[in-house]
């Protein structure tokens, strides 16, 4: 098997276990606080990444890389899983993969602002559709009012794509992306343990298995070894080639939901969520930035 194609076949991988954090967390937040499966998911991965670290010995961060490590987190182990935890008590989960499918957009957005980059009049065309086309989705779906629901998701879109900027920046320092993820997790861990014990419930074995595999799958594939697979997918294969698997990552998410939560994902789900790939591939394609 070449190198391209076991990259292809590492980045599916981690972008199914991306896909499933949705449907997941909608199943844990059914009987657990979404206090708890916040604080939780990263302490738990946390505890696992401090123990890869020293395992592996890899070398502390300096102070300036701690700051950025600790904005980072704000981001990736508050923001995004806190927001997303919210929402999906209020919307189903495969309504939420649609309006996080452009979280890509996001993401090229923020880190061309922080940059000082200007992209083509091209890319925010994109972009500004693709925030158009999912804005009119959840005014569709919610029969033209705006849920609680929508605007956690929109923070969390925000504070994934924000994260992912901060992060990339150590990444392109020359640290591996799994060793940034683990190194923001256990800078979190001071907040996250204490957290986890206070919003614990008072009966854990009165909570249902499948809610407590819910738990598991967060904090355990989402949080933490996704990243391994979808960073080694990316060295082997190359970031320009595997890079493209993410845009499946919301369809996956579609047939997650219907097959683990049993939602019936409509015709129009399908549809914004095509619609929204084929806008974020016109803004990589229109993403060469004149300085």
């Amino acid at each position: 098997m070449s190198r391209e194609t076991s990259g292809l076949l590492l980045g599916f991988v981690g972008v199914c276990i991306f896909a499933g954090t949705l449907p997941f967390t909608h199943l844990a937040v059914a009987a657990l606080s979404p206090l708890f499966v916040t604080a939780g998911r990263a302490a738990l991965a946390g505890i696992l990444a401090g123990g890869t670290l020293l395992l592996l010995r890899r070398p502390r961060p300096n102070a300036r890389q701690l700051r950025t490590l600790c904005l980072a987190a704000l981001c990736l182990v508050a923001g995004f899983p806190g927001f997303t935890a919210l929402a999906m008590q209020t919307v189903p989960a495969g309504h939420g993969g649609v309006v996080l499918g452009i979280l890509p957009l996001a993401t090229s957005a923020i880190g061309a602002l922080i940059a000082g980059e200007r992209p083509s009049p091209t890319f925010w065309l994109a972009a500004v559709a693709g925030a158009a086309l999912v804005t009119g989705f959840t005014l569709y779906e919610s029969g033209g009012s705006v849920q609680a629901g929508d605007l956690f998701l929109l923070a969390a879109a925000i504070a994934s794509a924000l994260g992912y900027v901060l992060s990339g920046k150590l990444v392109r320092a020359g640290h591996a992306g799994w060793e940034v993820i683990s190194w923001i997790l256990v800078v979190s861990l001071p907040v996250t343990v204490p957290a986890t014990l206070w919003s614990m419930p008072g009966d854990p074995a009165a909570v249902p298995l499948w809610n407590w595999i819910g738990f598991a799958y967060v904090a355990l594939m989402s949080q933490y070894l996704g990243f391994f697979a979808w960073n080694a997918g990316l060295a082997l294969g190359g970031i320009a080639l595997v890079s493209q698997v993410q845009l499946l990552q919301t369809f996956v998410t579609l047939l997650i939901a219907a097959g683990l939560n049993g939602e019936r994902v409509g015709l129009s789900a399908w549809l914004v969520a095509g619609a929204v790939v084929l806008l974020v591939l016109l803004a990589r394609h229109a993403s060469r930035p004149n300085r």
